[in-house]
């Protein structure tokens, strides 16, 4: 026996000198993993970015098992999950676990950026590690937002058109950057694909690296120091004082502070697993219709709150609040460590700091909550069993009555209102031909724009026609058509230019 244990750990000494003359890996891992770090960082509160990259782990590893399945077509993508939840074996849990495990790293990462945040984290020489993370934050809920279209539900269907309609509204780039997220003006056949590329490889891809980057800067710049009052970060002495630290208190990061990570990282595991096994996948919903408009959709969880702060915003700040202020936010985020590296780190000598966190927190949770029930036009008065009113249809030809008929019937006063009943997100429709002409409007509902999703989709022609008819119908008391100036302007040239004898002799010999 004693001579086995022998050769076991000669053959296990020989296999560690073989790999290590050729990959020269191993001492530098075992140098990272054993780094020194004060003592004062094994805490509870410095466990979050190991455990978002566990979770950033089994997001790669489910996500791989079930592109196995999965079928980015919009014919097969709704069938495909319906056979891994009802047909594969496990294969429902499977989607539970990614699923689940989506939310709970967008909420990992979130409180991680809080955590560094009020520890003053993202000051000198930790300005990259900080910018990094704020991409790394951006690109977690690109994968989150990337990964509810690939369900291709109704749900997603539509808010995939609602979120298309929003990027429209960007000035100069708005409509090419919808041609280049959807694979043309409107839902298609190639806009699941271009998502199924975007959360498998791309998005992925970026993530990864960027999680490589942010590690070996924390490694190359050590864990941050625990914030106390009255330490202020100096450029001029703050590296040196860091490493008396660590030289003095200095305890190895593995095991000495590894331990809280590795126990925290296998309890969110677990609560995954749980959530995943009582709660179950995530969808799909109903297979995708473009001529089912009787849907309210929703986001995910994480984005709940967005819905409910775009329902309730008055429609004549909508576009610059949505273009506006995520800007600004990303920007102060970026500019942060940049207008702030140096100073006070302690949270209770950062009362700004910390009144920003809780309004945040206080606001992100209001509107979360607000967003489990809040419709997407939250005041509604009318709807589709309400019929078009007399007055709209005396003296209508067929083709118009039909389509004040395919009106009721798309519910478009979910989001419009006529005579002075329906929802407000949408401009009213009673002068609606004043203010847009035929080829205004029609453009309009089929590739949508501004907040209205595209309809290409939901309409046959006939419909299409019929209910552009109607609504050019719509001018209020009798007022003149929209027209397009450009084109009258156009026209009046053509008929002030003088003619040629022979153009003249041409015209009226035909």
């Amino acid at each position: 026996m004693a001579d086995l244990k022998k050769r076991v750990i000669s053959m296990s000494i020989k296999a560690y000198v073989w790999l290590e003359r050729r990959l020269g890996l191993i001492k530098p891992l075992i140098a990272a993993a054993s780094h020194p770090t004060p003592s004062s960082n094994a805490s509870w509160l410095y466990v979050f970015g190991s455990a978002a990259t566990v979770l950033l782990i089994m997001q790669v590893m489910t996500g791989i098992l079930l592109a196995l399945v999965y079928s980015p077509s919009a014919n097969e993508a709704w069938g495909s999950l319906q056979f891994l939840n009802h047909n594969v074996a496990l294969g429902w849990y499977l989607r539970a676990l990614h699923g689940w495990g989506s939310d709970f790293m967008v909420a990992i990462v979130l409180i991680h950026m809080v955590q560094v945040f009020l520890f003053g984290a993202f000051k000198f020489p930790r300005e990259m590690t900080w910018l990094i993370g704020v991409g790394l934050l951006l690109l977690t809920l690109g994968m989150a937002f990337t990964g509810q279209v690939l369900r291709f539900d109704q749900d997603a269907y539509w808010g995939l058109g609602i979120g298309a309609s929003i990027v429209s509204r960007v000035p100069l780039v708005g409509a090419p950057l919808v041609h280049l997220l959807l694979g043309g003006p409107i839902l298609g056949g190639a806009t699941l694909s271009r998502f199924f590329t975007l959360h498998v490889f791309v998005i992925p891809g970026l993530l990864l690296a960027g999680v490589g980057v942010h590690i070996w800067l924390t490694l190359f710049h050590g864990v941050s120091d625990w914030p106390m009052p009255g330490r202020l970060v100096s450029k001029a002495t703050y590296q040196r004082e860091y490493h008396e630290l660590a030289q003095t208190t200095g305890i190895p990061f593995v095991p000495d502070a590894a331990w809280k990570d590795a126990i925290f990282a296998a309890a969110i595991m677990f609560s995954v697993m749980a959530c995943a096994f009582f709660f179950g996948p995530f969808g799909p919903s109903g297979p995708p219709d473009p001529t089912i408009i009787q849907t309210v959709p929703k986001p995910d969880f994480p984005f709940l709150w967005i819905y409910a702060v775009f329902a309730f915003l008055p429609p004549s700040i909508e576009t610059p609040v949505m273009l506006v202020v995520p800007i600004l936010v990303i920007a102060g985020m970026l500019l942060l460590p940049l207008v702030a590296g140096e100073g006070e780190r302690h949270w209770a000598r950062r009362p700004v700091a910390v009144l920003t966190v809780s309004v945040v927190a206080v606001t992100l949770g209001v509107f979360t909550h607000l967003g489990t029930y809040t419709p997407w036009s939250p005041i509604m008065e009318a709807w589709t069993s309400f019929p078009i009113s007399q007055k709209y249809l005396h003296n209508r030809t067929p083709l118009e009555r039909q389509g004040a008929l395919v009106l009721q019937n798309k519910q478009c006063r979910n989001c419009h209102m006529l005579d002075g009943t329906g929802g407000q997100r949408g401009p009213a429709l009673d002068s609606i031909a004043t203010q847009m002409t035929e080829d205004q409007i029609t453009r309009q509902v089929l590739q949508g724009g501004g907040n209205m999703p595209a309809y290409g989709n939901a309409l046959n022609p006939s419909e299409t026609k019929a209910l552009v008819n109607f609504l050019m119908t719509l001018r209020g008391n009798d007022l003149a058509p929209a027209i397009d100036a450009s084109r009258a302007l156009a026209h009046q040239s053509e008929l002030q230019t003088p003619q040629s004898p022979a153009a003249a002799h041409d015209g009226k010999s035909r």
